[in-house]
């Protein structure tokens, strides 16, 4: 069987968040099973992954693992243009990467125009006890972003794989119900 086969439909999927919030360990943990002590990203990492979000129907998830360095970004801006969906990544115990993925919210949804990207909120590293972020207000912005809201952890791999497939899900229905209308420049998106 050829590769194309093997799925019918390819999703661009961005992970954002600030520096050292687990981008990386979040997607190790999602695609190998493993956990990182430490990930560094230099501007952007792909990965491709496999998903049957129903029966018969198979994914190519092209996730995009980004930097949260601001000296990357101008780099990772044009890669943004396709995204169908995001992964808003931030630290539990860091009130400081709550506002970083607050501010570019709002920089992907300029960048995306006229097209739409959906997005999943991402409070990491729940297995620590200490928390700056009030979970109020994570849900209060989730709302605003009519977006999910899982917290997860790389170390442990609670809610890694359920925040993938649930971001994957919502994609794949809001193309079927024409909310996600896919990019003219994406290469074989769909697969027959």
């Amino acid at each position: 069987m050829n590769r194309s086969a093997q799925f019918l439909y390819r999703f661009k999927m961005m992970m954002i968040g600030d520096n050292n919030v687990g981008k990386s360990c979040i997607l190790k943990r999602y695609t190998e099973g493993l956990y990182p002590e430490r990930c560094v990203t230099i501007g952007i990492s792909l990965c491709n992954h496999i998903l049957e979000v129903e029966p018969g129907v198979r994914v190519n998830l092209q996730i995009w693992d980004t930097a949260g360095h601001e000296s990357f970004w101008s780099a990772i801006c044009p890669s943004i243009r396709q995204t169908a969906g995001c992964m808003l990544v931030f630290d539990l115990g860091d009130r400081a990467s709550f506002n970083y993925i607050k501010y570019r919210h709002m920089e992907v949804c300029n960048i995306v125009q006229p097209y739409t990207v959906l997005f999943m909120l991402v409070g990491h590293k729940c297995d620590r006890e200490k928390r700056k972020v009030n979970q109020d207000e994570v849900e209060e912005f989730a709302s605003e972003l009519g977006a999910p809201y899982i917290e997860a952890s790389a170390k442990t791999g609670h809610n890694v794989a359920e925040a993938f497939e649930l971001l994957t899900r919502r994609i794949y229905q809001g193309y079927l119900s024409g909310e996600v209308r896919l990019h003219e420049s994406w290469e074989k998106i769909h697969n027959k």
